[in-house]
């Protein structure tokens, strides 16, 4: 009997949205459940969800289960590993180069030889938070059973010992006896292993880069929810500054401008505005006006893959900071040396030149490592343990310990949030200065004198 075109149409669009309702194969002792899933986003190949077991009416239970999953959209879309899942969001993601450096190396340390290979839709918030554990015990994952590293690949006698020889070809018949003390035979030992925890903030960072590009997965229909955004986040570790005394400050000001002068002016700098190392090595003439006394920082410069890049600050904001008098004078003075330099090899220092550089013409500023390095030799022979950090705390603690408002402080730090950084950072300066208030206050009232009671 003939068909109308209406009917064949109605059913081949059937056919086309049929879906394979799976299958139950027996392979020896075993059944084997296969359900179709769709096409893996990734590779284009078709997806199947296979379980076994060994009882037959088992089967049948996970047959459904599994239909159920794919006909609810609960299962996993591709078989992409976590690995794979990560790097494509590395590629894609929108950071500067030192942030993604940041992540690949987390990834690369911490998370692929752990779960890398795992299929990124098997991945759950259980698997997450016994890996943080694991790093809270462990950097180097040893999973609470130490081992011995040993010095020499595929020996494992601990205590080996390389024996020296005479010059000379060997004797057919062998090396005679020695005596290993006498030839000062070298003995290796191998080292055993010592567990040493990764970092809160590190763990914190392997967190991010995992919810990251978890987001980007459930973004591109590879996973139908971000397993990071369930699991336990890694605590916050409690903000610690440290902070040079004004004695210590002092200390490290005159031992600064002893070695030469433009050290001294970037110490002095950093000391007095607060910013950061790399704020203050993007510092260009251009955003200085020694007229009003006003600096604006707008860039970072950073050390990333063995070159040195200007971005943007760390809040995407740009700020302008007040100078004093003496800081003023400070970077006149420094703008004099850098003009005579320039005058000296015949060349005209322009707006664009950075305020710290060792280069004749300053067209490159110092390198965030040296400065590093140099500030923390420097600190080490006054005896004094700190870090260049150290006095960006130090700024931020004179001004609230004087009673500059919170508001303020935080502008000239350039801490987002309207402050609630800057309190949560500096919140034990901050009562020091509630309690300096308390006492203007108090000192500023008198107590009414009471007649004493003749009753």
């Amino acid at each position: 009997m003939a068909l109308s075109m209406g009917k064949i149409s109605d059913m081949a669009r059937s056919r086309a949205v049929r879906r394979p309702e799976g299958s139950i194969r027996q392979r020896g002792s075993s059944f084997q459940v296969r359900v179709y899933a769709g096409v893996d986003p990734v590779t284009g190949k078709a997806n199947y969800l296979t379980e076994s077991t060994k009882d037959e009416k088992d089967a049948d239970r996970i047959l459904r289960r599994l239909l159920t999953e794919v006909d609810e959209q609960r299962n996993p879309r591709t078989k992409a590993t976590l690995g794979a899942a990560i790097d494509a969001w590395l590629k894609v993601h929108d950071a500067d180069a030192n942030t993604l450096a940041g992540y690949e190396t987390h990834t690369r340390l911490y998370v692929k030889p752990r779960l890398g290979e795992l299929q990124v839709g098997k991945l759950d918030p259980q698997m997450l938070e016994a890996l943080y554990a694991d790093l809270r015990r462990c950097r180097g994952r040893c999973n609470g059973r130490p081992f011995v590293e040993h010095r020499i690949d595929g020996q494992h006698d601990c205590r080996v010992v390389e024996h020296r020889r005479p010059p000379g070809r060997r004797p057919a018949a062998g090396y005679p006896e020695h005596d290993c003390t006498a030839m000062r035979c070298k003995v290796i030992e191998c080292k055993r292993h010592v567990c040493v925890p990764l970092s809160a903030s590190s763990i914190r960072q392997v967190h991010i880069t995992l919810s990251g590009a978890l987001s980007a997965a459930v973004r591109w229909g590879w996973i139908k929810s971000n397993p990071a955004g369930v699991a336990r986040k890694p605590r916050q570790p409690a903000p610690e500054p440290d902070p040079p005394s004004p004695a210590e400050a002092a200390r490290i000001i005159a031992a600064a401008w002893d070695q030469d002068d433009d050290w001294g002016t970037f110490v002095w700098l950093v000391m007095v505005t607060g910013m950061r190392r790399a704020e203050a090595l993007a510092l260009r003439w251009l955003r200085v006006d020694l007229d009003d006394g006003v600096l604006d920082i707008r860039r970072n410069y950073v050390w990333t893959k063995g070159r040195g890049v200007e971005k943007d600050t760390k809040t995407h904001q740009m700020r302008r900071i007040a100078l004093d008098p003496e800081t003023v004078e400070v970077l006149r003075a420094h703008r004099v040396r850098h003009d005579q330099v320039a005058d000296s090899i015949g060349a005209e220092l322009n707006s664009r030149a950075y305020l710290f550089s060792h280069e004749s013409d300053r067209a490159r500023p110092y390198n965030p490592s040296s400065v590093t390095h140099r500030y923390t030799a420097m600190c080490k022979k006054l005896g004094i343990d700190s870090h260049l950090h150290a006095l960006r705390h130090y700024s931020a603690t004179e001004l609230l310990t004087a009673g500059v408002d919170l508001r303020t402080v935080a502008g000239r730090l350039g801490h987002a949030g309207g402050g609630a950084t800057t309190l949560r950072v500096y919140a034990a300066w901050v009562s020091e200065a509630d309690r300096q208030a308390a006492s203007i206050l108090g000192s500023r009232m008198q107590r009414p004198t009471q007649e004493p009671s003749t009753s």
